[in-house]
């Protein structure tokens, strides 16, 4: 299998790490790229567009990129938080009166962001016509009784983070979250990333589907705790019901759900677009504008929740929209803050280390929150900075 692209000198490991995804882990169609102080220094790329097809996959090849989305829907409320248009501490209702319903009228716009809000599920799951309307989508969570009292603890809101953060920020702005982004956030990066695929971009996006770790990695397989299998098995539970705020499955390969704007899970990119944008939150990115503040960044990857999420059922850890490192997502070390997409991507920054990266595949595992591919290449980059220092 040929894998493309560059690396720069000292950052070999990670080619090395790409191969075995794909001679080891089963990877069929994936891409990663590396900034370090907003200079690409790893850009390589492998295999084929589609999870099925034979068609080789090309550097400018994008991928539904599932939760990794929420990272860049986060930069969009911090960046307005930052501007002075939204304020972390207000009410959510302040911007969003319909809100104020149902024991939410203390929901903090923080609350939002780390997990914290209450409800991560709906009594009635939307279809995936509904889900993809942005106007149903925030009646259904302005209606929903929390299922814990807002800011008294956190649980991943897997789903419905779309419509709390999409209409948040159409609230402000008088703009759709997608269009947002494009232009304050993909545009000044100069980064292929789309929430809401543009017709012209189609072609550019593979198909995805799920892949099946190698029997020849079956030393590598991991057996759930019980907990964690019990709870989603259970239809009844917080954690089946979160997961399934959109019944049936959307299918991630549909051109109207692509075209749809959810912040929680649609985003589409190339591994090099997810790794730009994040290094535009921390430097200056091929002479652009940094986007995040120092004061901003700090504020992204300060701790908002820890402990047992009570839809993962694991102990997690949050930031103001980003996954923090920990043993829930590995990331390159404390200073950290990201997010990956169940079974994948993942996309993240490291203000200490300078480094942003980004990492998009064709082939979704079961895996939740640390993929087996994309922990590899963390690994690889980490060793990669050893050997340089």
């Amino acid at each position: 299998m040929d894998v493309h692209g560059t690396v720069a000198e000292g950052f070999e490991p990670v080619r090395e790490a790409f191969v075995r995804n794909f001679q080891v882990l089963g990877d069929r169609g994936a891409a990663v790229s590396v900034y370090r102080d907003g200079r690409r220094v790893v850009d390589l790329w492998g295999g084929t567009r589609d999870i099925h097809g034979t068609a080789p996959w090309e550097r400018g090849t994008a991928q539904i990129v599932r939760s990794a989305t929420k990272g860049v829907a986060a930069a969009a409320i911090l960046l307005l938080h930052q501007r002075g248009e939204l304020d972390l501490d207000a009410p959510v209702s302040r911007w969003w009166p319909e809100y104020k319903t149902a024991g939410k009228e203390h929901t903090l716009v923080r609350h939002l962001l780390a997990h914290r809000a209450g409800v991560p599920a709906l009594d009635r799951p939307l279809t995936p016509a509904e889900a993809a309307d942005p106007d149903l989508g925030a009646q259904a969570v302005a209606a929903q009784a929390p299922a814990w009292e807002p800011g008294t603890g956190h649980g991943y809101h897997a789903q419905t983070y779309s419509w709390l953060t999409g209409e948040l920020v159409r609230r402000v702005t008088g703009r759709p979250i997608g269009e947002w982004i494009a232009e304050e956030i993909a545009g000044p990066a100069g980064a292929d990333f789309w929430l809401g695929l543009p017709e012209g971009e189609t072609a550019r996006a593979g198909r995805v589907g799920p892949a099946e770790i190698p029997q020849a990695a079956g030393a590598l397989r991991t057996r759930p705790k019980r907990a964690v299998a019990d709870a989603y098995a259970d239809p009844d539970s917080l954690t089946r019901r979160a997961f399934a705020a959109i019944t049936p499955l959307p299918d991630e390969n549909d051109a109207a759900y692509r075209a749809a704007a959810l912040p929680a899970s649609n985003g589409i990119a190339t591994a090099d677009g997810l790794a730009r944008i994040y290094a535009s939150l921390i430097g200056e990115v091929d002479g652009g504008r940094r986007l995040f503040t120092p004061e901003t960044t700090e504020l992204a990857r300060g701790e908002q929740s820890f402990g047992e999420d009570r839809v993962l059922v694991v102990g997690t850890r949050f930031g103001l929209g980003y996954m923090l490192h920990g043993s829930a997502s590995p990331l390159l070390n404390a200073t950290s803050f990201g997010h990956p997409g169940r079974g994948g991507a993942l996309g993240f920054a490291d203000p200490a280390t300078g480094v942003a990266f980004g990492y998009v595949t064709n082939g979704f595992r079961k895996s939740v929150t640390a993929d087996p591919r994309a922990q590899a290449l963390v690994r690889a980059v980490g060793t990669a900075l050893t050997n340089g220092d």
